[in-house]
């Protein structure tokens, strides 16, 4: 049996190609994000808001309850945190998380 190779998608690429073809007056909005060397999944996030809007609060909530992080992004919703010395329930309001998820992260990345 073949083991399962996990890769990242080039999420890079994918919004490049999709505001070159579809949304090329949201460029300059996106410009930061994609002139990043690595794309964090918090960046896919920001850039599918600025892209594609909010959308329907059911549709968000949906989607919400649908999100995985990464280690990276979790550090630097956590790093996010302490810069600007906010609570579990402020940075969960921001992030649109659960206080607990942000408490269970702080536990384990301390």
């Amino acid at each position: 049996m073949k083991p399962i190779i996990k890769s990242k998608p080039n999420y890079k690429k994918i919004f490049c190609d999709i505001i070159t073809l579809k949304h090329p007056d949201k460029l300059e909005y996106c410009r930061e994000i994609l002139a990043k060397d690595e794309i964090l999944l918090f960046d896919v996030i920001l850039l599918n808001k600025i892209i594609f809007g909010n959308g329907e609060k059911d549709t968000e909530f949906f989607n919400q309850q649908h999100k995985s992080y990464d280690e990276a992004t979790i550090n630097t919703i956590l790093n996010y945190q302490k810069k600007h010395h906010l609570n579990n329930s402020e940075v969960s309001r921001h992030f649109k998380l659960s206080r607990n998820t942000i408490a269970r992260w702080r536990k384990l990345f301390p």
